[in-house]
């Protein structure tokens, strides 16, 4: 059975940096991504339509997290694929820094620190894709794309934290099941 690839690869007018797609997203922090408008009233961000014109990449990600982590093997057919493989990346170091004890304030700190730390591009010796992503052409390239990376990194976090903890101040052992899988075998 092949792995799920992302729905936006048929989309045509997106911004690439070397072979990585700066999909629109919806989001509240800052940065270089164009902003897709906020969910309808009485719409939950857990339960987004993908035919909605507010489902992003992100709600891609968290949705296809689960199936595809179960995959070693990716074939990537576009760039929209690259920035799926790099939001299940992320999510996965991402719930490593999630324990059972922890209550949410806790967990939201330790989000907030692992998407805002230092962390490798694609051309960087230390990132772990580099076989599959090109690098950034030039330094303002490079800087764009840390920027939405960035943007990436703290949007995940804060939907990943509201579905670990939907049901209060204990995180979900559902979620709290896959803190040990790894993607490909890989970690940011």
């Amino acid at each position: 059975m092949p792995a799920y690839h992302s729905i936006f690869l048929q989309d045509q007018d997106v911004r690439l940096i070397g072979n990585f797609a700066l999909l629109p997203l919806r989001t509240r922090t800052r940065g270089p991504a164009y902003s897709l408008p906020a969910l309808a009233p009485g719409t939950s961000e857990l339960e987004i339509d993908p035919d909605s014109e507010s489902y992003d990449s992100l709600d891609e990600v968290l949705s296809l997290f689960r199936a595809n982590t179960f995959f070693r093997n990716f074939e990537i057919k576009g760039p929209a694929d690259r920035l799926l493989i790099y939001g299940i990346l992320f999510l996965s170091e991402a719930l490593g820094k999630i324990k059972p004890n922890m209550g949410k304030k806790e967990a939201e700190k330790a989000l907030l620190n692992a998407a805002l730390d230092q962390f490798a591009i694609p051309g960087d010796a230390s990132f772990p894709l580099n076989q599959a992503f090109e690098a950034p052409r030039d330094r303002q390239d490079a800087e764009t794309l840390r920027q939405y990376l960035s943007q990436v990194r703290q949007e995940l976090a804060m939907r990943l934290l509201a579905r670990m903890y939907a049901d209060g101040n204990t995180p979900s052992k559902w979620w709290l099941s896959f803190t040990k899988r790894k993607f490909m075998g890989k970690s940011l």
